[in-house]
């Protein structure tokens, strides 16, 4: 039988290890191993009450919890269950067009809310008010580019016509390609998007303001994807984006590639956008693409995407996103340097660029005469007419 002296020793080196709920547990076996009597004595040995120990003979059989069920301070939310109601009133976008909500022109950080909260009388951290918008649904999001004006009727129509019509050529082996031009680049010191690495603390220095350099000024690259070879020809140009630029730019093309990969075509298949140098109402580009035609004795089906689309054309997303990549952080500080880059640009799918110069200066402001629109011979397709139509050569 163990002495009082000894159970006290190592109650006392015990206790001090173990939380509250461990505590009572402990000594609930202590008093049970001692047997009649020993809630009593550990009571006396230990300074804990006789209800404290029997509390613990119930918990050792419970789940594992230090506190009974609802035990401890209650939560700000539980308390004050109109906080959340109003957090939600400050944040949601309902609430927009309401003059009377003081966070409409201010950023909805979660100290602000927490200390307009202290205006209507709560004191809340900030970590609760990150909680209850959680709880709310709410989460951190950036703005997300998506609309893109009215909803054209025929859209999706025409998106199944240009799918269509890229088939048949692909199955006669005729090409189909995809024009646009990408969107001017400065050319100097500037900060270029994205991240690169480096040596630790030696970032590339540029300017810290984005002035245009008129020494230098900016480039507009225009571009042709092969969609079937999965090439890419882009021309730097130093001029303005204009429609004889962008026909240039198929003619070079044609010359230096298209006809060497295709060379027993007829006809060329082109994707462009609705609007910009290749717009579907832009007469000088059918009035250039009518002397392209002339010289390379191509028929030319031409197929605009619908008003509000642009993101849809293939060389979007298959050329002109894997350059912004391929030069994200470096700045572009001369066209030999944005040549280069573009040159450079692969991807694991096997795609292959190839970039030049075009040093031309192209006018801008030209009108196309009636006479020369009475030129074009071009057949409008029953479909939509004025995005989808043939140039063919004047015979």
């Amino acid at each position: 039988m163990e002495t009082d002296d000894v159970i006290k020793t190592r109650i006392e080196s015990i206790l001090p290890m173990l939380n509250e709920r461990q505590r009572r547990i402990y000594l609930s076996a202590e008093a049970k191993s001692i047997g009649w009597g020993g809630k009593s004595k550990i009571s006396q040995l230990s300074s804990v009450t006789r209800r404290t120990i029997a509390k613990g003979e119930i918990e050792s059989s419970l789940k594992n919890r230090i506190r009974k069920e609802g035990g401890g301070r209650k939560k700000s939310v539980e308390q004050q269950p109109e906080i959340q109601q109003i957090i939600e009133d400050l944040v949601s976008p309902h609430t927009l067009g309401d003059p009377m909500n003081p966070l409409i022109w201010t950023s909805k950080s979660l100290r602000k809310i927490a200390a307009e909260l202290l205006v209507y009388g709560y004191e809340v951290s900030h970590e609760l008010v990150r909680k209850s918008l959680i709880s709310l649904g709410y989460s951190l999001q950036a703005n997300k580019k998506t609309k893109e004006g009215g909803e054209f009727p025929d859209r999706d129509a025409q998106f199944v016509f240009i799918n269509e019509t890229a088939k048949e050529f692909a199955k006669t082996s005729d090409p189909v390609i995809s024009v646009d031009c990408k969107k001017k680049e400065l050319i100097g010191e500037y900060k270029n998007n994205g991240q690169e690495w480096t040596p630790i603390k030696n970032p590339t220095e540029v300017n810290v303001y984005d002035f245009i350099d008129k020494t230098n000024g900016k480039a507009s690259p225009y571009g042709v994807y092969d969609i079937q070879n999965n090439c890419g020809w882009v021309n730097v140009g130093v001029s303005s984006d204009t429609a004889a630029f962008a026909v240039s730019t198929i003619r070079d093309w044609w010359k230096q590639e298209g006809c060497v990969l295709y060379p027993d075509s007829n006809r060329l298949y082109i994707n462009a956008d609705g609007g910009g140098s290749n717009g579907s109402r832009n007469h000088l580009w059918k009035a250039e693409l009518q002397q392209f035609s002339n010289e390379s004795g191509l028929n030319l089906h031409i197929s605009h995407f619908p008003p509000g689309t642009s993101k849809w054309n293939k060389i979007e997303h298959r050329l002109f996103a894997y350059i912004s990549k391929n030069w994200r952080a470096k700045p572009l500080t001369s066209l030999m340097v944005i040549v280069s880059l573009i040159n450079a640009t692969t991807t694991t799918t096997g795609l292959k660029v190839r970039a030049n110069l075009d040093e031309k200066i192209y006018a801008t402001g030209i009108k196309v005469t009636e006479e020369e629109k009475n030129k074009l011979n071009i057949q409008r397709n029953d479909f939509h007419g004025e995005w989808n139509y043939t140039i063919s050569p004047n015979l």
